[in-house]
């Protein structure tokens, strides 16, 4: 039994739908996390990640999710061609005052591994 653990254990790492080793499709242009720094409460902020197509194949995004309500993405529905620039709009809703930091999880065609961004900042009361 021993011996077939030694045997299939490597295999766990080189099959296919492991991320592993696997390269992003994209480039962030800037941080991947934006400080709002303080804000007026009931103010939507909003700010824009920049990335680019590092792939040589069009890439579309597929889906973006926000750790909860009070965050909103936008971003094109158009395939973002290779070496060429997309975005990412992030609106905050500052609704409920005090310190907050929320993750956005960005999934782009072909790449099964989400990429993160992040938002922080503290609404004043």
């Amino acid at each position: 039994m021993l011996k077939f653990l030694y045997l299939i254990l490597p295999l766990l790492f080189v099959l296919p739908g492991n991320n592993s080793g696997v390269k992003s499709k994209v480039e962030w242009l800037d941080a991947t996390t934006h400080d709002y720094g303080k804000l007026e409460r009931l103010q939507p902020a909003k700010t824009i990640f920049r990335f680019k197509n590092i792939s040589s194949q069009p890439l579309t995004i597929d889906n973006v999710r926000t750790s909860c309500g009070c965050t909103a993405p936008a971003w094109p529905a158009t395939p973002i061609e290779p070496d060429s620039i997309g975005t990412i709009e992030i609106e905050y809703d500052a609704h409920k005052k005090g310190y907050f930091q929320k993750r956005i999880k960005v999934y782009f065609s072909g790449q099964r591994k989400a990429e993160k961004l992040y938002i922080k900042g503290e609404v004043l009361p």
